[in-house]
């Protein structure tokens, strides 16, 4: 199938209710090939609801959606195929180690050589001198690049990754977001979900608001912050954020593994 000329994501129309509260009224979006689309919403937007909908966990009640050409409803057996769920929190199995962990997943997958497999995706996140140790004994950032690290075992074109850096520190969250960037630059395809402003303004490509079911803006940062009137120029003494003196202060992530 050719899928260069088309959205590796397409959605129109998507509908989901749950009795009678109507959580998704019509949500039309697109994610171009090997780019970062943030979803951004509050709590309870549906963000959660709309990529188990996309990753076939969910069905709609109304609309369609394509993902990698795929049907949603007409083939969910391809669209699994072709892609990777990352949750809100980390599913890694903490008793085994880094190591075990990716190989446990490669097996799973029918894959060749799974050995080799975990450890070029070890040394691909800084995790090389890590993975002998067990999962539980990693921090936050670690465990959850570990888990980006499962999900792309077998090389799908696409991955979900729903609020990555819930509950991370700011240093953790760097380490994913480097992640994510790395992702997209090897001509990965990520659908962002977050609720961190901070987060859409430093990764994504495109960003699409989820307000009350809908998306109600859609664009790169530079034209939504064209919505807002011109910006008078006027003299403002800087002050550093909380962000830059935290991590002025206990250094920023440099791509090694830490504790």
């Amino acid at each position: 199938m050719n899928t260069a000329l088309q959205p590796a994501i397409h959605v129109r129309g998507i509908e989901k209710s749950f009795k009678d509260l109507h959580v998704l009224r019509g949500v039309d979006f697109d994610v171009a090939s090997g780019s970062i689309l943030a979803l951004l919403g509050s709590n309870g937007a549906g963000k959660t609801t709309l990529v188990r909908i996309l990753s076939t966990l969910l069905k709609a009640d109304a609309g369609t959606a394509t993902v990698h050409g795929f049907d949603v409803a007409e083939k969910p057996g391809d669209v699994r195929e072709s892609i990777s769920l990352t949750g809100q929190f980390a599913a890694v199995d903490e008793v085994l180690t880094g190591r075990e962990n990716l190989v446990l997943v490669a097996k799973l997958r029918h894959l060749t050589q799974p050995g080799a497999i975990a450890d070029d995706l070890l040394a691909r996140f800084s995790l090389t001198e890590a993975g002998g140790r067990r999962a539980g004994t990693y921090s936050g950032g670690m465990r959850r690049r570990l888990d980006i690290a499962m999900s792309l075992i077998g090389d799908p074109p696409i991955i979900f990754l729903d609020e990555p850096t819930t509950g991370l520190d700011p240093q953790s969250r760097i380490e994913v977001w480097q992640t994510v960037r790395a992702l997209a630059d090897g001509g990965t395809t990520v659908l962002l979900t977050t609720q961190y402003l901070d987060e859409a303004e430093q990764l994504a490509d495109r960003i699409a608001i989820l307000h009350q079911g809908t998306i109600i803006q859609n664009g790169t940062l530079a034209e939504l912050k064209q919505l807002l009137p011109a910006a008078q120029v006027e003299y403002v003494e800087k002050q550093p954020t909380l962000e830059e003196v935290f991590l002025a202060l206990v250094g920023a992530p440099t791509g090694t593994e830490s504790s």
